[in-house]
């Protein structure tokens, strides 16, 4: 059976045999048995690292270590509240920070503790202790966004999906598997906190599954 330290664009942790192209942590979530109790979180810096870094290695869910989490991709970890790793993604953490920085107006960056309390708070509701989104027009949504979208095309399910462009991706945990056109005028309920949205906005560009440009090329070439 696979672990559970699979993160989805709702924040939840599954038990999933697919690992995508990042890993993450959010603080020791795991017990000797390598099994989640119900903390989904031990710190307010959830970030989003490589699966390799200058050849380290460790097992995974070691006892009395961060609780490995793995994304499909950079995409799916910043809807669910997570931003890149300050030491193994230094250029992207600092390409994120300006991005920001920028959409707030600030002459410098925000310190990583100030970042990390700025995402928490966005992604984070403070009484049900559940992920927080909003309504946004589909139309205002920068690339990269994720939002819960209702496909009547497909029986009215509320399935996650990227925004590509004119397109809208359907999320699924090992890729990305159906493309729709972008509505227009109307809102969605949107997963990627806000702040993260801005940086979105500003022009941060968020790594995503192959699967995506696939879909993409394969419905255009139609």
């Amino acid at each position: 059976m696979p672990l559970q330290n699979r993160v989805t664009p709702r924040s939840e942790i599954l038990a999933l045999p697919d690992r995508g192209l990042f890993m993450g942590n959010r603080g020791i979530l795991h017990d000797a048995a390598k099994t989640l109790a119900r903390a989904r979180w031990k710190h307010q810096h959830w970030i989003i690292c490589t699966l390799s870094y200058k050849g380290w290695h460790r097992d995974v869910m070691q006892a009395g270590a961060y609780t490995e989490l793995f994304f499909l991709d950079e995409a799916t970890a910043l809807a669910a509240g997570h931003r890149p790793c300050a030491l193994c993604r230094r250029n992207d953490y600092g390409a994120f920070q300006d991005t920001l920085r920028h959409a707030l107006r600030r002459a410098e960056r925000l310190s990583a503790q100030a970042l990390d309390h700025m995402l928490h708070a966005a992604r984070i509701d403070g009484t049900t202790r559940e992920q927080r989104r909003f309504e946004a027009s589909l139309d205002d949504l920068p690339d990269g966004a994720m939002l819960v979208f209702r496909d009547e095309a497909d029986n009215d399910r509320q399935d996650v999906w990227l925004v590509a462009g004119e397109s809208l991706l359907r999320w699924h945990s090992s890729g990305y598997d159906r493309r729709l056109d972008r509505p227009k005028g109307i809102t969605a309920l949107v997963l990627t906190p806000r702040p993260t949205i801005l940086a979105l906005q500003q022009g941060y560009q968020p790594i995503v599954h192959p699967s995506a440009q696939k879909l993409l090329e394969a419905t255009f070439a139609v």
